[in-house]
């Protein structure tokens, strides 16, 4: 994800120089790895589920080094395209959730989970100060190497350092299920939040098409904006942890999810009004990452919530491709925007697309403070696992459980201010 994100705050200025270049190809060379990455992730990790996990995460890593020489080499937009998609073609988020499920146990997975999650977003964190930096030293061609090199190194950490799995075995809660997608995309709640991430990374993907360029506008080198970057991420992931306190101990989730996307929407038009002030534009990007970095940890803590716990793998499959569908959406619809009405358009259009998820967010319900919870229960027929359903919903906090005979696990709803993990000792089998 470092060598995805690198580019991002770097390659509009870079791109100007290249042949054939139009401010619509920028915007494809930037977002046209999420159009491949929201194809291929899902099927490459059911392609894991029979041929094994690491095979398939030495090959992703494979296709992405390859797209990266690709773009190294290339003196032209297409090329760069060409090598960005193949980038994207390296879709192994998926395969590497599985992986962590086959080495994890059920209680410890949605930890295990929300560490890899945290490591994304700090690779993002670190690739806008880090990409101007880099950029100054080796170029972007150079980021791109350097990119090919993260991702061979990727491939000894996964075979000489990464535990192989005794066995590769299904896991519902951390992948998709094809027979559940119909159910998923039936759930409003869900898709709300589904369009909430496409709008959220079409709007990061389409505002770095603009902002470098008014930062160089007004006078900073392109060596030198990562002197915006660096505090602005600083202050902004120390910013949000009050609000994230308060949406998850004080039970005030809607109320700030709520405000954060208005937030995110007025900081947008924000940078429109005061796009000729460098401290303006300083403090509009700060505003807006605050809101991003809340937005981006909030929604997938609210997929787990909303999601019934056997479905949840599912829900978070769709989820995760809507956003890279968003960033593919971005990069075309920012380019298009970019060309016709300039970098001013650009803003405007995503404090437009800000607007609209908040007219969608509106009618979101207040989640329930409810966590998912998994119980290796063993082989059973249909009508005993009828029966444990019963018995889980009677213990405190148990508040949804579903038993799914083909996994050996029932899958829990959870309230954790009142549930009693010891009353479940007696209906888990160890998993020995």
């Amino acid at each position: 994800m470092l060598g995805l994100f690198l580019i991002l705050p770097v390659f509009a200025l870079y791109a100007e120089g290249l042949a054939d270049v139009t401010p619509l190809l920028i915007g494809l060379a930037i977002g046209v790895y999420g159009l491949t990455q929201a194809v291929l992730q899902i099927p490459f990790g059911m392609l894991s589920d029979r041929v094994g996990r690491k095979p398939v995460i030495i090959a992703g890593l494979l296709i992405f080094a390859f797209g990266s020489v690709v773009a190294a080499s290339a003196d032209d937009i297409w090329g760069i395209i060409l090598g960005r998609a193949l980038q994207g073609g390296g879709a192994i988020a998926a395969v590497i959730m599985a992986l962590a499920a086959d080495l994890s146990r059920e209680q410890r997975r949605l930890r295990i989970m929300a560490i890899i999650g945290m490591s994304i977003g700090f690779a993002f964190a670190v690739s806008l100060v880090l990409g101007p930096v880099l950029n100054s030293w080796i170029g972007v061609p150079g980021i791109f190497r350097l990119t090919a090199g993260l991702a061979l190194s990727g491939i000894v950490v996964v075979l000489f350092v990464v535990p192989t799995p005794e066995k590769s075995v299904f896991h519902r809660d951390a992948e998709a299920v094809p027979g559940q997608f119909g159910k998923v995309l039936a759930e409003p709640e869900l898709l709300r939040l589904d369009f909430g991430i496409f709008a959220l990374h079409m709007i990061l993907t389409a505002l770095f098409l603009a902002y470098p360029l008014v930062l160089r506008d007004l006078g900073l080198v392109s060596e030198s904006h990562w002197i915006i970057y660096l505090p602005v991420m600083l202050l902004a992931m120390g910013a949000m942890v009050p609000f994230i306190i308060a949406a998850e101990s004080k039970q005030r989730m809607k109320s700030v999810f709520i405000g954060a996307v208005a937030a995110l929407m007025l900081s947008l038009f924000g940078l429109y009004v005061f796009k000729s002030s460098l401290i303006g534009m300083a403090v509009g990007l700060l505003v807006f990452f605050t809101a991003f970095n809340l937005l981006e940890a909030t929604l997938p803590s609210l997929i787990a919530k909303m999601a019934p716990g056997e479905r949840k793998g599912t829900a978070m499959g769709v989820y995760s491709s809507s956003q890279f569908i968003g960033a593919f959406g971005g990069g075309l619809l920012g380019g298009w925007v970019h060309a016709r009405f300039g970098i001013e358009g650009v803003f405007l259009f995503c404090g437009g697309v800000a607007l609209l998820w908040l007219l969608v967010a509106r009618g979101m319900s207040d989640p329930k403070q409810l966590s998912n919870f998994l119980l290796p229960v063993g082989s059973m027929d249909l009508q005993q696992a009828s029966l444990l359903e019963g018995k889980l919903t009677e213990v405190d906090g148990v508040s949804q459980a579903v038993v799914i005979v083909e996994d050996g696990i029932a899958y829990l709803k959870v309230d954790l201010a009142l549930f009693d993990e010891a009353a479940l000792d007696p209906y888990c089998v160890s998993e020995a």
